[in-house]
């Protein structure tokens, strides 16, 4: 298998850097590297006017056809734009939920309607998106949704909570799963609903953690309406559109999440030799590990790519959660054990709030790496069960 970028890409891989290079040397460079994961509540004003010019220049949404704000760009040249990104060590993006999640979610099962009201300013960065899935009783079990929606006439009314809500702070819109149907079965019976943040009937509670930041929140609500015709899909069928929301977030920006990673091990490496630690025989081994399982990270996305732009899905595709999720835990233990008992050592007063460094931010954060977006324990089953044809688990007796 030729796993290479065809030549005809290379024009656009140069536009494309040229224009990150240019821009995060500038005029924003105040955000280079910055709101990644643990980062995630650092110069959002900022990140938000560098949404903005992204969008402005048409480098958001590059999927989205022309006449909803993107480029109509194909596969591998989202990749190319994700690697150049990851490359120029580009932010982390305010509007990921709107471009990765919703955006696709509404092109692929909203009407006409919605596309066009909801599409452009998602890629103009215009307006920010929120994901309403998790509850404290339905976080793996996501069929156990109990936020319900009632309708009023020509509107939704949602009561319910939600929990683990990355950016509902600034967002101005959430898609909830609903359960609009409370004497269906549990994967029917619920609802996919775009409802607006900015209403009475909301509200938002951080949740602070240890660090003193609140990189998630709760969110309540309490009567919140929403107009009837912003379901996307049918009604009481919102499970197949979630699920479909969920494969989005398997897609093109692999290949970027990799280099990611590689820009944080090179930082890990570099903090090894500074400390005159890299010759320690298992700290270099645990160097060429991280290395090596980044190639075979990236072999297998391109692997997966591959089989996408064929129109086909291979099996690789259901470990890749896994794999990531397990690698990125590890790097982080990684960062502090290159560290030493300096790890332990933060800034700040004492008591907090305090700062942590890169590494002690990839370390903490990526302890939650394999229970977000689907437990290990739950993709275990999920590759047992629909790849291998393993017979489902046990089910508790109560």
């Amino acid at each position: 298998m030729d796993l290479r970028f065809p030549a005809e890409l290379e024009a656009f891989r140069t536009e494309a850097r040229e224009w990150l290079t240019e821009q995060l040397a500038g005029e924003f460079a105040v955000v280079r590297g910055r709101g990644g994961p643990g980062d995630e509540h650092s110069l959002f004003e900022e990140r938000l006017a560098w949404e903005r010019a992204l969008g402005a220049a048409r480098w958001t949404c590059l999927s989205f056809p022309e006449e909803y704000g993107g480029r109509g760009a194909s596969l591998l040249e989202q990749v190319v734009f994700f690697e150049e990104y990851a490359r120029a060590r580009g932010p982390g993006r305010v509007g990921i939920v709107g471009e990765g999640l919703i955006g696709p979610t509404i092109l692929h099962s909203g009407t006409e309607e919605q596309k066009r009201r909801f599409l452009p300013k998602i890629a103009s960065g215009e307006e920010l998106w929120c994901q309403g899935y998790s509850e404290p009783d339905a976080g793996s079990d996501l069929a156990n949704v109990q936020t319900r929606a009632e309708r009023d006439g020509d509107e939704w009314v949602v009561t319910g909570q939600k929990i683990w809500t990355s950016l509902a702070l600034w967002s101005d819109w959430c898609f909830v799963l609903c359960r609009t149907d409370r004497d269906a079965p549990r994967h029917r019976g619920i609802s996919y609903l775009l409802v607006p943040m900015h209403q009475a009937g909301i509200d938002i509670r951080p949740i602070v953690q240890i660090t003193g930041t609140s990189e998630f929140n709760e969110v309540f609500f309490d009567g919140a309406r929403t107009a009837l015709d912003n379901v996307v899909g049918d009604v009481n069928g919102g499970w197949k559109v979630a699920m479909g929301t969920l494969a989005f977030e398997r897609g093109a920006s692999t290949l970027g999440q990799q280099l990611a990673f590689e820009n944080e091990l090179v930082e890990i490496t570099e903090t090894a030799k500074k400390r005159g630690v890299s010759s320690d025989p298992v700290l270099r081994q645990r160097l060429a590990g991280a290395w090596i399982a980044l190639r075979i990270m990236r072999f297998s996305a391109l692997r997966s790519l591959s089989a996408m732009e064929q129109g086909t899905m291979t099996p690789l595709t259901a470990i890749h959660k896994l794999y990531w999720a397990s690698f990125h835990r590890e790097l982080g233990e990684l960062a502090v054990a290159v560290l030493g008992p300096d790890a332990e050592l933060t800034a700040g007063i004492a008591g907090g709030p305090y700062e942590l460094t890169p590494a002690q931010q990839l370390f903490q954060f990526s302890r939650a790496d394999t229970i977000y977006g689907g437990a290990n324990q739950i993709q275990r089953n999920i590759i047992g069960e629909r790849v291998l044809g393993l017979p489902p688990e046990p089910k508790a007796v109560s």
